[in-house]
Formats: structure tokens, sequence, C-alpha cells
């Protein structure tokens, strides 16, 4: 019962989406089907065989990634700024950026690093929001940062995002720490309607990557700063923010 089930959702999406591309002929577009035939593929492979219960099974998972880049330049804070501003910009649209005055004149021979903390640590709502299977409640903090940014994206029924920016300045130059956490949605009858959205925009974690990468990508086109990657989880291959801001990286 269950394949058909998935077979007819299926069926009945890629009728549609046929219809709506069956004219369209731009490298974007064939490129999407391409994507979009892969994941076909796959529901089809797995509503045929013995895994469909686990592809049907609803599950809620809780991903965090994070970056810190060292950006060596004599280019002003406000231009740093920026620049991490534009590049993130291309990517949400509602972000809510700071940049406090720094507490004192003198730059730091070190810079600082974001931390994530729990403002309920050591009561009661702590202990039971960290149980197994769960994060806890946890804030990004910036302290002593030269530049903030808060974004948030919201999918209906598949992904809440949240991302956080933080740029340090210090003699050499800047840190800039970026952090994001997610919560996805998998299985149930509703995957085979997310995995066809993936395949044509892309998933949560490509969403995040390519984020992360425009902003320091952004910062280097504008500034013309060495930029090395000190941190990184999940870890990359290579180094994709010497890229074009339109290139995907691979992960390891």
């Amino acid at each position: 019962m269950a394949t058909l089930i998935v077979n007819f959702v299926l069926l009945s999406a890629l009728r549609t989406k046929f219809w709506e591309y069956s004219l369209t002929t731009t490298a974007h577009e064939r490129e999407s089907m391409k994507r979009l035939g892969i994941v076909v593929f796959v529901v089809l492979a797995i509503a045929g065989c013995g895994t469909t219960n686990n592809y049907l099974a609803e599950k809620r998972q809780t991903v965090e990634y994070y970056r810190i880049f060292d950006i060596k330049t004599t280019a002003s804070r406000q231009t740093v700024a920026k620049a991490a501003s534009n590049g993130m910009g291309r990517n949400v649209s509602n972000a809510q950026e700071a940049s406090p005055i720094p507490s004192s004149a003198e730059v730091p021979d070190k810079p600082g690093r974001f931390k994530l903390v729990n403002p309920f640590e050591g009561s009661k709502f702590a202990a039971l929001a960290g149980g197994a299977g769960s994060l806890g409640v946890r804030m990004t903090t910036c302290d002593g940062a030269v530049w903030t940014s808060k974004a948030v994206r919201r999918v209906s029924g598949s992904n809440n995002l949240d991302l956080t920016a933080c740029i340090f300045q210090y003699k050499d130059g800047y840190h800039l720490d970026l952090y994001a956490v997610f919560t996805k949605q998998e299985g149930g009858l509703f995957q085979v309607s997310r995995d066809m959205a993936n395949a044509m925009v892309g998933t949560p974690e490509e969403w995040t990557e390519k984020t992360f990468l425009d902003t320091v990508r952004s910062i280097r086109a504008a500034t013309g700063a060495d930029i090395a990657l000190l941190e990184a989880q999940p870890e990359l291959s290579g180094t994709p923010w010497l890229d074009g801001m339109d290139t995907f990286p691979q992960r390891k």
C-alpha cells in the first residue's frame, strides 16, 4: 500500500513538473531537470524495494556547520564588513546586522572567537531540553566582534535554519567566524516533494555552504586579502573560497 501511495504522489508531481518545463531550454533549467531525473530514479527504486518503510519514517535531524577564516588585509573594518554583508545578501534577504563600536582604540593581538552558550544553563529547563537527540538550547555570541549578522531561513514542512556571522579584528587582519544550525524534516509522504524541491533549488546543506562561501569570496574580491581556513565542520576539500561566486564546493 505504501508503495502505491509513493508512486501515485510521485507520478502526479512528475506530470506537473514536466509540463512546466517542457518548453524550457536554458542551461540552468536543463541542469535542474537532470537533478530531478536522478531523484525520480532513486525514489522509484526505493518505492519498489524493502526500504520503503525506512524512507517513509518521519525524522527530525539537527545539523551544525561552522567555519573560521583568517583574513590577512589592511582594509578598514568598514570595507570588510560591507563586503561580508554583500556576500551574505546574495543568499538571504532578512539579515539583522550590527557594527558595534570597539571597546578600545587598540587593536588586539589575537582575534576573538564565537561562542555557543546556554542561557538556561543549570536550570531544570536546560536539563529537559538537552535530552538525547537534541543539541539543547544554545545561543551564538560574538563578544568583541566589529561586525555581526544573523539570518533566518524557514521552509515550511522542510527545514529551519539560523545563521550567524562575526568579524573579529586583530593586528594582522580579521577572523570571519560563520555558524549555522538547521533542523530538517525527513521521511513521510511529503519526502517525495522535498526531494524534488531539493533537486531544483538545493538542499539546506548546499544553501548553507554557498552562503558561507559567498560571504568570504565577497571579502576577498573587495580587499584582495590572503584568506586561509582555520577550522571547519564538516571539512572542506580544496580551497573553494578562491573560486567564483556560483561555484559549489565538494565536501569530504
